[in-house]
């Protein structure tokens, strides 16, 4: 069973029910963090010192206070924690359900289970960490595979959402063409933005890039 543990988690109610739920794991060492910022500098103090946790449970989202942070979001802690260590397992603990951000979580390898909380979530949360301790893989409730797969119909790529995100951001095509082409992307030419931009106006049956903004963030694409 995994060691190590950090929780990641800014309401002690729900951070002492997860110790709580682990508790049988008695090797098992628990450390917590209220904010994704003291997450992330955990994480590193400990790579430094040769002794890596070897799982994050993260939410992903966490209440702004009096606190300056530079991380903001569970999401924004997961994609740094990768950073500096990309062989840590993650598992999100959440009430987030937009299944599209999650399915692109798993898609990017960021995290290897989801668990959504609410009613029996602390003993989803055990399955989850046996599951992927176990087997190493991706674990999604049973009761949640369903919106799972309906998320997989969206075959978007990573550019696809950087498009949205500067639509949504209210950049033209030209100044997305140039953002493009500072990345070096193949397909970054006004009329190859203009192609993609009509590609998923198709695929979501958009009526205009408004209405395509919209419907993306309904369904927690950006």
């Amino acid at each position: 069973m995994f060691k190590k543990v950090l929780i990641a988690e800014d309401i002690d109610t729900i951070s002492f029910g997860i110790v709580k739920a682990l508790a049988e794991y008695t090797a098992m060492e628990i450390s917590h963090a209220k904010y994704c910022d003291d997450a992330l500098l955990k994480i590193k103090k400990a790579l430094q010192q040769n002794n890596p946790y070897d799982l994050l449970i993260s939410d992903l989202s966490f209440k702004a206070d009096h606190t300056k942070t530079i991380l903001h979001s569970g999401e924004e802690l997961v994609e740094a924690v990768k950073k500096v260590q990309p062989q840590i397992h993650i598992i999100v603990y959440s009430i987030e359900d937009r299944m599209a951000k999650i399915k692109t979580m798993f898609d990017n390898n960021l995290i290897n289970a989801y668990v959504s909380k609410g009613r029996n979530s602390t003993q989803e949360l055990k399955k989850a960490i046996e599951n992927v301790y176990e087997k190493s893989g991706k674990y999604v409730p049973e009761s949640l595979q369903s919106l799972f797969r309906e998320a997989s119909i969206f075959e978007i790529e990573a550019q696809d959402i950087e498009l949205l995100n500067l639509l949504a951001k209210g950049c033209s095509q030209e100044e997305i063409s140039v953002h493009f082409r500072s990345k070096n992307y193949s397909s970054a030419s006004i009329s190859s933005v203009e192609k993609r931009i009509n590609k998923l106006k198709i695929h979501f049956n958009s009526r205009n890039i408004t209405h395509l903004i919209s419907q993306t963030k309904d369904i927690g694409l950006i």
